[in-house]
């Protein structure tokens, strides 16, 4: 397998594992998560495609099968949060490439702390136009999305580590000079 499609098949791999915890825990996708996972091993545009594809997983989960509504504003801030997705995976690779640091946890909580700011900001911009600024900013729901997310990074990474352990191959990671 080249390493072309060994970094499509971690994005299909990586976008499966998203839409199972997001059903299992009924929750968004862990975008800050995958953001993160991905900013550390893959190159930067397949993270964006990454995040990307676990949004739209995510929500094509919620319109056909929770039957979100149609409405505009719905759709509005499903677009919203397919650019706070986005932002995410930017935010986590931008983190990393100011940073030359050799230890993966340090990388990993680097850019998932970017990741989860980013998708944030790109959040509250869309509340700020759509409504939802509180919710947004609150506190709790913050803390919860950040630990929620922090805890299936973790789990993710070790699905990641397991999976390559077991020979599937690593994706096509950046040039370390751009990493």
């Amino acid at each position: 397998m080249t390493r072309q499609r060994a970094s499509v098949l971690w994005i299909m791999l990586l976008t499966l594992a998203s839409m199972a915890t997001s059903l299992a825990l009924a929750c968004t996708a862990p975008v800050s998560a995958l953001a993160a996972l991905a900013a550390v091993h893959m190159r930067r545009r397949d993270g964006i495609a990454l995040a990307v594809a676990a949004w739209a997983a995510n929500q094509a989960g919620g319109f056909v099968v929770l039957g979100y509504s149609h409405d505009p504003k719905t759709l509005a801030w499903a677009f919203g949060l397919g650019t706070a997705a986005a932002g995410s995976a930017i935010g986590a690779c931008a983190a990393l490439s100011q940073l030359k640091l050799q230890s993966v946890a340090a990388r990993l909580a680097i850019a998932y702390v970017a990741a989860f700011v980013a998708g944030k900001l790109v959040t509250l911009c869309w509340a700020m136009m759509l409504g939802g600024v509180a919710i947004t900013l609150h506190p709790g729901y913050s803390l919860d999305q950040f630990l929620r997310n922090g805890a299936i990074l973790i789990g993710l990474y070790a699905l990641y580590r397991l999976l390559v352990a077991i020979g599937v191959p690593a994706p096509l990671r950046q040039h370390p000079a751009a990493a």
